[in-house]
């Protein structure tokens, strides 16, 4: 995810293979949204900027934490899903061959649930920023604040459908709590980027 070129991602997202797939694109909205907040922060910088000084300087940091946070992210999504194909092809010819292969399925995809659940977090942690930031920061580049929040919000869409598909195949009844319960907030989040966006757009025609 870190070295390779973006053709080289899009040929991989594109390719009939595993992954990466919806996980690590919802993984990477957030990555373009962190930094995109982190662009706006650095340009928000100086003494027309003064009186916000501290929370432009706590939001651009925090963005930069966010952005390594959804790379890696990315990565363990494009890994773990790997694991999700890996369980699905073992091999089944005889009892205790299924048995070893539905409990290999259930933990992969148990693990499969855990990585978007946790992009759903980060572009909560994301949209936070965006709503600090829009007040306050320079009005020249707010557009980027817009497109930080609409960013933000694919990734938490993405991710909740990575999420659902995989509580479809899960059993255990503690997984599919945590990974329902990580979902709970997500049409709240969606509507709060919308907000942004929304004051956005009213800033830039007022």
């Amino acid at each position: 995810m870190r070295t390779d070129t973006l053709d080289d991602f899009l040929q991989s997202l594109a390719a009939r293979v595993p992954a990466p797939g919806g996980g690590a694109s919802a993984a990477l909205h957030a990555a373009q949204a962190a930094a995109l907040v982190g662009m706006v922060a650095r340009y928000s910088d100086g003494e027309k900027y003064a009186e916000h000084a501290d929370t432009i300087t706590a939001v651009r940091d925090d963005s930069d934490e966010c952005r390594l946070l959804a790379l890696t992210l990315a990565e363990q999504d494009a890994a773990v899903f790997g694991a999700v194909g890996s369980a699905y092809a073992m091999p089944r010819s005889t009892e205790q061959e299924k048995t070893a292969r539905s409990l290999a399925i259930a933990a992969a995809l148990v693990e499969a649930g855990r990585v978007p659940a946790q992009v759903v977090a980060l572009a909560d942690r994301i949209i936070g920023l965006t709503e600090w930031l829009r007040p306050i920061g320079n009005p020249n580049v707010v557009s980027d604040v817009a497109a930080a929040a609409d960013a933000a919000r694919a990734a938490a869409s993405t991710a909740r459908v990575n999420v659902e598909i995989n509580l479809v195949g899960i059993t255990d009844a503690d997984a599919r709590a945590e990974l329902a319960a990580a979902l709970t907030g997500v049409d709240d989040l969606l509507l709060r980027a919308d907000k942004v966006t929304a004051a956005v757009r009213e800033q830039i025609i007022r």
